[in-house]
């Protein structure tokens, strides 16, 4: 595969990703969605890396797959504390936790 077509797959992929976080209303939905965009960005990074014969590419995407998953423990842990708050997963009714 070209690395041209990497890059289009990538592209791809995040599009899909960004249609997920701005349609989807399920919390959830919008943590898969955010986790699509993290891997399509560390897919064309990778694959620039690969066509240029840098090494340093690999772990770039290491460290961003550790971002990742530090993000999505977050995340997961926020939604379960308010849906036991409020009983809701929608993220329009999440919105008013200021209080």
């Amino acid at each position: 595969m070209t690395v041209e077509r990497l890059l289009l797959l990538s592209f791809l992929i995040f599009s899909i990703g960004l249609f997920g976080v701005l349609a989807r209303r399920h919390v959830i939905a919008i943590l898969l969605s955010l986790e699509l965009m993290f891997n399509s960005v560390n897919l064309a990074i990778l694959a620039v890396a690969w066509h240029q014969g840098w090494l340093t590419g690999v772990l770039i995407v290491l460290f961003g797959i550790a971002i990742t998953v530090a993000e999505v423990a977050v995340g997961l842990s926020l939604f379960l504390l308010a849906e036991r708050i409020r009983r809701t997963t929608c993220a329009d009714d999440l919105s008013a936790l200021k209080g």
